[in-house]
C-alpha cells in the first residue's frame, strides 16, 4: 500500500483520467513554483478503474482553474486548509482560454505576430469544441 502524507495547505487534485496528471503538472506550471508535490499514477479507483492524482502544497491562488477545466471538467479539486478539506470546487468549461494552446493554422495572425496571446473561445459546449479567436480554426487536441 502506497502512503503519500496529508497536505496543510493546499489542493488536492482528485479524478483526474489515468495518465494525465503530468500534462496538467506542466500546463499549471507547478515546475516553476517553491511547492511540494506528490504525483499519484495510475492509483486503483472503483469509479474509474485507473485514475491520477496531484497534490500540492502551495496557495490555493496559485491554481488556474481554467487550465484545469480544459483539460478535463470531471477533475474534483480539494481545497486544504490545517491539513483538512475545506472546499470542493466544481469545475465548469472555461468561455475562453488563453496562452494554453496554441493556433496550428498556418495563415492565422498568430503565427507571423509572435507575441499576440492564443485565445480560444468555446464555440460548441455540447462538443466541447474550442475556436482561435482571430482564424476561427478548430482545436484539434491531435495536432499538439
Amino acid at each position: 500500500m502506497l502512503n503519500v502524507g496529508k497536505i496543510e495547505e493546499g489542493f488536492v487534485l482528485d479524478h483526474i483520467r489515468a495518465g494525465k496528471s503530468l500534462e496538467i503538472y506542466e500546463h499549471l506550471r507547478l515546475d516553476k513554483l517553491d511547492c511540494t508535490v506528490a504525483i499519484i499514477k495510475n492509483a486503483r479507483s472503483g469509479k474509474m478503474g485507473k485514475k491520477d492524482i496531484l497534490k500540492v502544497e502551495c496557495d490555493i491562488h496559485m491554481l488556474n482553474l481554467d487550465v484545469l477545466a480544459f483539460i478535463d471538467h470531471n477533475i474534483t479539486v480539494n481545497v486544504i486548509k490545517n491539513g483538512e478539506i475545506v472546499e470542493k470546487k466544481e469545475l465548469a468549461l472555461p468561455g475562453q482560454i488563453k496562452n494554453v494552446i496554441k493556433c496550428h493554422n498556418p495563415r492565422c495572425i498568430t503565427s507571423i505576430e509572435q507575441e499576440l496571446p492564443h485565445i480560444f473561445y468555446l464555440s460548441d459546449p455540447e462538443r466541447e469544441i474550442y475556436r482561435c479567436k482571430y482564424c476561427e480554426e478548430k482545436y484539434s487536441p491531435s495536432a499538439k
